[in-house]
């Protein structure tokens, strides 16, 4: 099967159940609280891996009890460890995450050992990299690290994904010119281009500008409204998929790594964000974030066909 790698961030995520956010200097009493697997390039990478993809994983961790759970739950999901760098003197990554009734969750991150994944550590994987057939990363680790391996990756012929969160408002477009795909949410496109999002015709406007400045394929992220599907010639839109939402958090992630899975294994772009709409949907009906990604039996078992 096709090899997909993540050059991306790992977190310990620290999930707290909440009955309402507090106020400014407010203290309130949450229901419950969970420790779990999180960070956009792990949760990208598990969400694969889980599918049946083989992925590598071009990491840093810290020198504690996180990176050592870590480290652990990359291997039990069978993603290659080799290039998993443990950072000495740095702590692991964490995420501080608060989920509310309705679903919707508000984040923090503290990068941590992210802060420290270099290009060095990118070159030092470039043999298994050469034989992936999709390279993804985000923006939870250093953007020049990005831009090397999106230089990297063009020379080495193979194609490279792009989520931009979190948002940076002075990101190079120029440096990312050899993306095959960029998919920002909508907030993510409006700090990328300066213009507004506020209906589909916007969103596909200023898409298309990325698109004219190089980029192959931009896929926009639009919650419950699907995902628009934007090149230089053609305009899709990806039907969203109705669920009962009970916790909303990584399921970009989930459609990213599910994405990748069903394109690498020979699905058309547009088919392959059908099957990852569904299975991002899926994993919003359960708590947790890696917790709630379906394994390729579980997901046919509930979207046959």
């Amino acid at each position: 099967m096709s090899k997909i790698a993540v050059v991306g961030s790992n977190m310990m995520d620290l999930i707290t159940y909440v009955d309402h956010m507090p106020l400014r200097g407010e203290t309130v009493e949450a229901p419950s609280f969970e420790m779990g697997h999180g960070g956009k390039g792990a949760n990208q990478a598990i969400a694969a891996a889980r599918l049946g993809s083989p992925v590598v994983m071009v990491t840093r961790v810290g020198e504690d009890t996180f990176a050592d759970a870590t480290l652990a739950n990359f291997q039990r999901n069978g993603i290659d460890t080799t290039h998993v760098i443990r950072t000495p003197g740095a702590p692991s990554g964490v995420a501080p995450i608060f989920v509310e009734p309705s679903g919707e969750n508000s984040i923090l991150i503290v990068k941590g050992a992210n802060a420290q994944l270099a290009p060095e550590d990118v070159d030092a994987a470039a043999d298994l990299l050469k034989g992936c057939a999709l390279i993804l990363m985000q923006l939870e680790i250093p953007v020049e690290t990005v831009y090397h391996t999106v230089r990297r990756a063009r020379e080495w012929g193979v194609p490279t994904l792009l989520v931009p969160a979190p948002a940076l408002p002075d990101l190079d477009v120029s440096r990312l010119a050899d993306l095959a795909f960029l998919t920002p949410n909508e907030t993510e496109l409006a700090t990328l281009t300066g213009l507004p999002v506020d209906t589909e015709a916007q969103v596909e406007v200023a898409a298309k500008t990325l698109t004219a400045r190089g980029i192959g394929t931009v896929i926009v992220t639009m919650g419950g409204r699907g995902a628009l599907l934007v090149t230089a010639s053609e305009v899709k839109h990806v039907a969203p998929v109705k669920v009962a939402p009970v916790d909303t958090t990584g399921a970009g992630d989930a459609f990213i790594g599910a994405f990748a899975h069903f394109h690498t294994q020979g699905l058309p772009v547009f088919a392959a964000l059908g099957e990852a709409a569904k299975y991002a949907a899926d994993s919003i009906t359960r708590r947790g974030t890696q917790h709630s990604y379906a394994t390729a039996e579980d997901f046919r078992s509930r979207f046959p066909g």
